[in-house]
């Protein structure tokens, strides 16, 4: 492969925030960075060395842009896979690999897999129709999971009891047993070519209940080492079973009588390690760049507490963002202020995040509840 930080050519499918940050690592390594997006206006636009507009989805528009480059990556698992085999088969150097990519597109594929690899899930079933719904062998509550295209808590349904199957998805879904869980829990690990393999952390998560997406987040957990110890295995051993080469977030329930449980995979930079980037020595960015050019991987301990929060657009506002009360955060030592570059606000977007750093805990978490109060994106 080409030296990564001379002439290799990066290509990034997806041009949000995630491949924005993607960007500002890659930097630092001189690399060449190409990205295709739909949106014209993407928070990458302004970043790389050529910025493509077109779809995702569409077999030569993803094909002709992946030509162009030596290896390609993603930041959005929605693409057209049977481009990125093909451009495999060819020549071009496709992290994570296609094969991995249409696995996690379908959540029903994804739950056989876990079963077939004896990784701990919640009990389920693959439906097909409302019929089979009708006469599942879950009792309820249970979840019901549209196969594809969900994201950011869309394409999922909660069945409280047989009222509920009226407004059920009718598309191809999947149907799991309500976790009545303790904390919600991610550990993002790393692989590259050579097999090496390094994880981070885990994070305890809070979701934002209406729009459920993840909006406090505190890193170290201070759970039991044996929890940690866990969900590090666990994590660990889905890349080697997938054999993925790039960076693997692995979500994870803890229930209330201390097991754990899988609950999806997303093979990119994901939300739960966003912290990273001021409260590890390496961050998610970096580690995903390192095992996609087959370097060594990082040092992935903690530097101090750092929490998360995702900076959401505000109910009831919608247009060109405005940032209420980030001057009197910035005023607050070890806040770190991360925006995505989106001109226009809407209903719990994802407009930016913000990291705060601290030896202290409870004092990381007294300025991360301050920053929550007081930083609002309204139009």
């Amino acid at each position: 492969m080409k030296a990564f930080y001379g002439d290799l050519k990066l290509g990034i499918l997806g041009g949000g925030q995630l491949g924005r940050m993607l960007i500002q690592q890659a930097i630092n390594y001189n690399v060449t960075v190409k990205v295709l997006d739909p949106d014209r206006e993407a928070p990458c636009r302004k970043l790389c060395d050529e910025f493509v507009v077109g779809s995702l989805s569409d077999y030569d528009t993803v094909y002709k842009f992946g030509k162009k480059v030596d290896l390609l990556t993603i930041e959005i698992e929605k693409v057209n896979v049977d481009a990125l085999e093909q451009l495999e088969k060819e020549g071009v150097i496709v992290y994570p690999q296609p094969r991995i990519i249409r696995l996690i597109q379908d959540k029903g594929l994804q739950k056989q897999f876990f079963k077939e690899n004896d990784i701990p899930t919640a009990e389920f079933q693959i439906i097909s129709s409302t019929e089979q719904l009708k006469n599942s062998n879950i009792s309820f509550p249970y979840i019901q999971k549209l196969r594809r295209d969900g994201y950011d808590g869309k394409g999922v349904y909660k069945v409280k009891n047989e009222s509920y199957l009226a407004g059920a998805f009718t598309e191809p879904s999947l149907i799991e047993r309500w976790v009545d869980f303790e904390k919600e829990l991610a550990v993002i690990v790393a692989r590259n070519e050579n097999g090496d393999v390094s994880t981070f952390p885990m994070v305890e998560m809070e979701f934002n209940a209406e729009a459920n997406l993840v909006e406090f987040l505190i890193s170290p957990s201070t759970l039991p080492f044996d929890i940690h110890e866990q969900a590090k295995v666990i994590a660990e051993k889905i890349a080697e079973d997938l054999n993925i080469v790039g960076l693997l977030a692995v979500e994870m329930f803890l229930t209330k009588d201390g097991k754990i449980l899988v609950n999806e995979l997303a093979p990119r930079p994901h939300n739960s390690g966003h912290q990273s980037i001021e409260g590890n020595v390496v961050s998610q960015f970096e580690q995903h760049l390192r095992a996609i050019f087959n370097q060594p991987m990082g040092d992935t301990a903690t530097i101090a507490n750092a929490i998360m929060i995702n900076v959401l657009g505000e109910t009831g506002h919608e247009g060109p963002a405005v940032y209420q009360g980030i001057e009197k955060i910035l005023k607050c030592p070890g806040v770190y202020v991360h925006l995505y570059g989106k001109a226009l606000t809407k209903p719990f977007r994802k407009m930016g995040h913000v990291t705060i750093v601290d030896i202290d805990r409870e004092k990381a978490i007294e300025k991360a509840r301050y920053v929550q109060e007081t930083l609002k994106v309204v139009s």
